[in-house]
């Protein structure tokens, strides 16, 4: 499945990308109401804790039902904009190895088994592996790493 190629590919890549990143870059809120980079890779902690919860009870509920969550609120209780930038990025690749270990697992049979979050129709196990994918790399480029020449999802 490409997006798990994409995934295994980014955490090869991403991490040293981040740590050369300078603190004044990603600690910097470009307004009050945009998040610093700090705060976005924060929020892509956030979305692998639970996109990895999805992975799992889809696999092992009958089209379970999950909530979705404010991303806004929980990067403010998280207080990313505190936290240490190398540590953020060790956190993002242990998440991110989790989440791919788990979903490498999928066996062929579940990639069409499907879950809600919060008020969608029913949404397949690939579609939330590919969407979570793409969200991340609309982040990672927002942040300031450039990620289109190392996948294609």
């Amino acid at each position: 499945m490409q997006a798990l190629t994409s995934l295994r590919t980014l955490l090869n890549d991403v991490p040293e990308r981040l740590k050369r990143l300078p603190e004044s870059k990603v600690g910097v809120k470009p307004d009050p109401t945009a998040w610093s980079g700090k705060e976005e890779l924060g929020h892509l902690l956030d979305s692998a804790a639970n996109n990895h919860q999805r992975i799992v009870r889809t696999q092992l509920e009958e089209h379970p039902a999950m909530p979705s969550y404010d991303g806004e609120r929980w990067v403010v209780l998280h207080h990313y904009q505190q936290r240490d930038w190398h540590h953020l990025i060790q956190l993002w690749r242990s998440l991110n190895e989790q989440l791919l270990a788990v979903a490498e697992a999928i066996p062929e049979s579940a990639w069409s088994r499907t879950c809600t979050i919060g008020d969608s129709g029913p949404l397949t196990l690939k579609f939330v592996v590919d969407d979570y994918v793409a969200h991340m790399m609309h982040h990672l480029r927002h942040i300031g790493i450039e990620v289109d020449h190392l996948v294609s999802v």
